[in-house]
């Protein structure tokens, strides 16, 4: 058994649960799925596993979950998370055929929260500090959809913004320099367990490699450890990837988002 082994299954028994959805509106059980509803007409649908299904179970899988998002005309948005390392034959072609398309693979990191603390050094100029004020939030929002290259989208803003007011334990930190938010991403404890996750980590582009994403990770990490948690995972892009191998965690797997919009 190898460290990145020990937790993939870790990962797969304590964080493919209720636990990975703190925010969900509610969720339906189809099979194995777990169908979620999120603030601001968002389905998600999760499982621990596709339970040893086979290519027409699971294409029948995919159809029953659309059509319980369609059913709702407040859902705009769907997403599958898939992952790399399960057992799903036909998946991402029964997607396709139900009109999903897939963006591109992230990496599943997991390590221990000490790891992201060294050698992280705040760069000059640069404030970090966690967010709860609502103009923060907006701002926190629109400069993470720009990063992407996304067009800024006013319901994640505000899905944060109740989340915030329903007090389920997320943190919003940003980074400000030269007058405004460049770097921003969450923190989300994962009740029950020792993890806890960072995501939607981005930086401006004109202020990418100063360290900045670095500095607010380890912001986050101690954030963290004063809870009491041990271990961090998060689905990593290929920009910040590098930083958090380079800090201690490791690759354990990939997960490809599939989407489908109304």
């Amino acid at each position: 058994m190898t460290l990145a082994t020990d937790y993939l299954q870790a990962y797969d028994a304590q964080l493919r649960t209720d636990a990975e959805t703190p925010s969900a509106l509610s969720v339906t059980r189809l099979g194995p799925l777990r169908l979620v509803t999120f603030a601001g007409g968002r389905g998600f649908i999760t499982y621990q596993d596709l339970a040893g299904a086979d290519e027409p179970a699971i294409a029948a899988l995919v159809a029953g979950a659309l059509e319980h998002f369609r059913a709702d005309r407040e859902i705009t948005t769907v997403e599958w998370k898939s992952r790399g390392h399960d057992r799903a034959p036909g998946l991402h072609e029964a997607l396709l055929a139900n009109g999903f398309s897939a963006d591109e693979p992230e990496s599943i990191m997991i390590g221990p929260l000490e790891a992201l603390c060294r050698n992280a050094p705040t760069p000059a100029g640069v404030t970090l500090r966690q967010i709860t004020a609502e103009a923060d939030v907006r701002a926190m929002s629109a400069a993470v959809d720009e990063a992407f290259g996304e067009a800024v989208d006013t319901r994640m803003a505000q899905a944060l913004l109740e989340r915030l007011a329903r007090d389920d334990g997320m943190e919003l930190w940003v980074a400000e320099t030269d007058g405004r938010i460049v770097c921003g991403g969450r923190l989300e404890p994962v009740p029950g367990t020792d993890f806890v996750g960072i995501w939607g980590g981005a930086t401006l582009p004109a202020y990418r490699g100063r360290g900045i994403y670095r500095a607010l990770t380890a912001a986050r990490a101690r954030s963290a450890l004063a809870l009491g948690k041990k271990f961090v995972h998060s689905d990593s892009t290929e920009d910040s990837r590098p930083i958090l191998e380079r800090s201690g965690l490791l690759r354990v797997s990939t997960t490809t988002p599939y989407n489908w919009t109304r």
